[in-house]
């Protein structure tokens, strides 16, 4: 089976096998002459499965049997993030709140909360802060700045929507029993980054990949907050960096 999408100003065929992948993007359906085909097979979910299963023993978490029409949802992903780098676009991990028409990235190691400080966020701003992606959203790098996107891969509890938003900040969490949030250098985030951002099995796309990083440096502030799961850490994190004058 196979339909069109637009993700990331990119028209895109996808071709699958089952029929998961084209019911979680169905609010990015869409028409026209695609930039370029991603075609799944079974090998392709094999190798997904392995990957993903390697993770988990990685990460210690406990290993869960997935069918073959999640992992190929998983598969179609990564060849999607393996192209886009050619055209300034990288996959990161975190969560993406837009306050106000500026987008706000939070990233963080798995299990710290960043999901659960993105919901403090929408409790506190209400209807004025809008989740573009949960989990893994897409970034367009340029000239003129950042850009952030929605995608159908938007975690667990499917918080997401099909927009964009000129990225503002990155924001990297730790769990700290008090609240505080600094402003840091670029050279001091870059290990964050590495861990966050899709790294391409293509020495290609990851050496574009590694550009991309360095000019995304240069045009997002970053922070670094420390936090409870207060409602507090919310308030500090946004109004400092909604608030920057050098951000």
């Amino acid at each position: 089976m196979e339909r069109t999408y637009r993700i990331a100003d990119h028209t895109i065929l996808i071709r699958t096998l089952h029929e998961q992948m084209h019911a979680e993007a169905a609010a990015y359906a869409a028409e026209g002459t695609p930039d370029f085909t991603v075609e799944i097979t079974q090998a392709d979910i094999d190798t997904e499965r392995v990957r993903n299963e390697r993770t988990v023993q990685a990460e210690q978490r406990r290993c869960t049997t997935y069918s073959d029409a999640y992992i190929e949802t998983l598969a179609v992903y990564r060849k999607i993030a393996e192209y886009l780098p050619r055209d300034g676009v990288i996959l990161f991990h975190g969560s993406t709140i837009a306050v106000d028409g500026k987008a706000y990235l939070l990233t963080a190691r798995s299990g710290t909360g960043k999901s659960t400080h993105a919901r403090l966020w929408r409790e506190m701003l209400g209807a004025r802060a809008v989740m573009i992606n949960d989990d893994k959203p897409l970034i367009r790098v340029s000239d003129e700045g950042a850009t952030v996107y929605g995608t159908p891969w938007n975690g667990k509890h499917h918080l997401g929507i099909n927009a964009s938003a000129p990225l503002k900040a990155i924001c990297i969490l730790d769990r700290a029993e008090q609240n505080r949030i600094d402003r840091i250098e670029p050279k001091a985030a870059y290990p964050y980054l590495l861990q966050q951002i899709y790294r391409p099995d293509s020495a290609e796309a990851m050496q574009k990949t590694m550009q991309l990083i360095n000019r995304l440096t240069e045009r997002v502030a970053f922070y670094h907050l420390y936090c409870n799961m207060d409602p507090q850490a919310a308030r500090i994190s946004y109004e400092t960096m909604s608030t920057d004058a050098n951000a």
